[in-house]
């Protein structure tokens, strides 16, 4: 066989559908599993997996760059927040550790927006229902293995091993929040997938229950107060979407002043949810971490002390935060802290441009468009808009994975430079006489 067919062979291989379902479903696995890599065969390994994966994609890239349409590419919101992330390097006080963190955050990013552009949204959900399946089942067999079978924490995962008190269970995402945040995901992946018929029934319910009960044995505040802000959203999105076209208008204006009235009464009545939800203790230890990084974000107001993602507790500032009562921080436990803190008040404001643009054109689509596939989007990033509020796991990894991808499919599907391009070749206009 000559190079040339030889490299065609390789080509089609790489281009093919099965090789780019198994390459999605691993981009996804390799973000959802971080944690679990890193803690198993290290930083190197885990380098090691995203630098294949970011070669696969770019390779696949260039091959069928002329399939892709290049206008409005990228949304310009997220060019902006990454571009004054990877700016930070230069007045970063830790300015190799940046480099790094901005290498990690490039890698996720450029792989989200690889599977953004190469995979339909129904493709994606069924990437994310396999991975998201695969980490429950991992982290209720760890759980399981752990708190029943030898009753001894398995701490290189920070596994507690409290299954046999019903929770807090941890699984192979490290921490209660993270894995009530996934199973959140999950649950609105496999209802998605049930909806759509793109899994079998028996396997959509098995999966909603897998989610629902891991959501549950976490016992995170975090994730059953978002649970119940995305069951509200749910029913009004399906609201919005029997409407008729012409009375939708009226409906999200309606929508938009009870959201409004909601979140006021939630601000008066913040006490007794709180108590509801037994967030007592977190929200004490949150509020002590945010007066601390309110005390020191003023020293760079405006351009951050540079991007570090997940804290360093050997650098300054962080390591005046190692021994913050009840236990050190890896991160502001607050999305958009973390980007203050980080960014400044430049990159926070791209921050919150990003994440709004990205959720209102969601939004608008999942009430616009007929296919049910399409409330996906919308429900996951307002899944990760309203935990970013007590976590900052949108900023990293998994969540920023997620992000970009609803970002990217969003911006597409809705771009305001696609609705005012200009057409290359312009129609010829009929002339007189001609039939």
């Amino acid at each position: 066989m000559k190079s040339g067919q030889r490299f065609d062979v390789f080509a089609a291989f790489l281009s093919s559908a099965r090789f780019l379902t198994v390459l999605t479903t691993a981009t996804i696995g390799a973000a959802a599993l971080a944690f679990a890599i890193r803690q198993t065969i290290g930083w190197a390994g885990l380098f090691g997996i995203l630098g294949a994966l970011t070669v696969l994609w770019a390779v696949i890239l260039v091959m069928r760059r002329g399939e892709i349409e290049w206008s409005g590419l990228l949304p310009i919101s997220l060019i902006i927040f990454v571009g004054w992330a990877g700016a930070s390097i230069f007045w970063s006080r830790y300015q190799w550790a940046t480099l790094g963190s901005l290498t990690y955050l490039l890698a996720f990013t450029v792989l989200g927006v690889a599977v953004a552009l190469l995979r339909d949204t129904i493709q994606i959900v069924r990437a994310f229902g396999d991975v998201l399946r695969l980490v429950l089942v991992a982290s209720l067999a760890i759980e399981i293995f752990a708190g029943l079978l030898i009753d001894t924490p398995i701490r290189f995962l920070q596994v507690q091993g409290h299954l046999d008190q019903w929770g807090p269970i941890q699984g192979v995402l490290g921490a209660r929040n993270e894995l009530g945040i996934v199973a959140i995901i999950a649950l609105i992946t496999f209802v998605t997938e049930l909806r759509t018929r793109s899994v079998a029934r028996g396997l959509a319910v098995g999966s909603i229950a897998l989610a629902v009960g891991c959501l549950l044995l976490t016992q995170s505040p975090i994730a059953l107060g978002a649970s119940a802000v995305l069951g509200v959203a749910t029913v009004a999105l399906y609201g919005l979407r029997r409407l008729a076209p012409e009375r939708r208008r009226i409906g999200q204006l309606v929508l938009l002043g009870t959201s409004v009235v909601a979140l006021v009464l939630a601000w008066f009545f913040r006490e007794p949810i709180i108590g509801l939800l037994d967030g007592t203790k977190e929200l004490g230890y949150r509020l002590n971490l945010w007066r601390r990084i309110m005390d020191i974000q003023p020293v760079h107001p405006l351009e951050g002390w540079g991007w570090i993602g997940s804290w360093r507790l050997d650098l300054v500032p962080y390591v005046g935060f190692r021994n913050l009562p009840g236990g050190a921080p890896t991160s502001a436990a607050n999305a958009f802290f973390d980007t203050a803190l980080q960014l400044g008040l430049v990159g926070l404001v791209a921050f919150i441009v990003l994440i709004s643009l990205a959720f209102v054109r969601s939004w608008f689509l999942a009430v616009a468009r007929r296919s049910v596939v399409f409330t996906w989007p919308a429900l996951v990033l307002l899944a990760l808009i309203t935990t970013a509020l007590a976590e900052s796991s949108i900023l990293v990894e998994f969540g920023l994975l997620t992000l970009v991808v609803c970002t990217v499919k969003a911006s597409r599907e809705l771009s305001w430079r696609q609705a005012f391009a200009i057409p290359a070749v312009q129609p010829e206009l009929p002339r007189i006489g001609d039939r």
